[in-house]
Order: C-alpha cells, then sequence, then structure tokens
C-alpha cells in the first residue's frame, strides 16, 4: 500500500519499550493505535502552517487496522503516513507500519474530522489547510 505518486510521506521511527508489550511478548494493539496517532499528530505539526495548528484540531471518526506481524521488545519499526483526499470535514489518513527490512507490520486507515477550536464544530476541511499535504 505505498502512497500514490502525488503525496508526500511522512515517516517517524519508534522502539518498542517494555510497557508497549503484552501478555503475548508483543506490542499491544493499543500500542499500534497509538502510533497510528502518534504519527497522524508529528505529521500534522510538521506540515501544517502555524496558524492553522492554532486554529484547528484533528478528531478520529473511524479506524481500520490490519495487525500483519508481531513487533517484539527493542525492535524499531517504521511509521509512514500520508493522507487521502478530502471529503467535506474529512480526511483519509493512511499508515504503514514496517520492520528494518520494509515488510509491513501493521496497516491502517483512519477518518479524521478537522474540528474548529473557537466553536467545537467540525468544519469543511479548507483548500489552504490540505494543501501542503496534497503533493
Amino acid at each position: 500500500m505505498p502512497p500514490p505518486a502525488d503525496r508526500t510521506p511522512f515517516a517517524l521511527s519508534v522502539t518498542a519499550v517494555a510497557a508497549d508489550i503484552d501478555a503475548l511478548g508483543h506490542v499491544n494493539n493499543t500500542v499500534y493505535l497509538r502510533w497510528v496517532q502518534d504519527v497522524a499528530t508529528a505529521h500534522w505539526r510538521a506540515v501544517a502552517r502555524p496558524a492553522d495548528i492554532d486554529r484547528y484540531i484533528w478528531v478520529v471518526s473511524r479506524h481500520e487496522i490490519d495487525y500483519l506481524r508481531a513487533t517484539l521488545p527493542g525492535e524499531t519499526v517504521t511509521l509512514t503516513t500520508w493522507v487521502g483526499t478530502p471529503k467535506g470535514a474529512r480526511f483519509d489518513r493512511h499508515v504503514e507500519i514496517s520492520d528494518a527490512e520494509g515488510r509491513p507490520k501493521v496497516r491502517a486507515l483512519t477518518i479524521w474530522a478537522l474540528v474548529d477550536r473557537a466553536t467545537g464544530r467540525a468544519i469543511r476541511v479548507p483548500a489552504e489547510v490540505a494543501a501542503p499535504f496534497l503533493h
């Protein structure tokens, strides 16, 4: 599931620590969900205009996650994300978590809604907010 040619992916690396590990000896599913949110937030903060960061907040309306391979204690993985096309107040976001060899461990599709901080209401994604992510 590579990003389309017109989207620039954003990536972070994380290492599984003891607190991330469940009773089966690998990263807990809820940790993957946290990582999906962490990379999405980091991407927003790295690419969005400062005024947009101050004015808007993103909230999740849906997560779809496919767990493909276990991540073990001490293992470093790469979290890669890119966006889809905005639809009204919603923006699809794709995340792939891969091992050092590039093999996917998790694939996720999340749907985020843009909320105006002042009103607390979801709003249509303005073109100027989406533009920095659509290249």
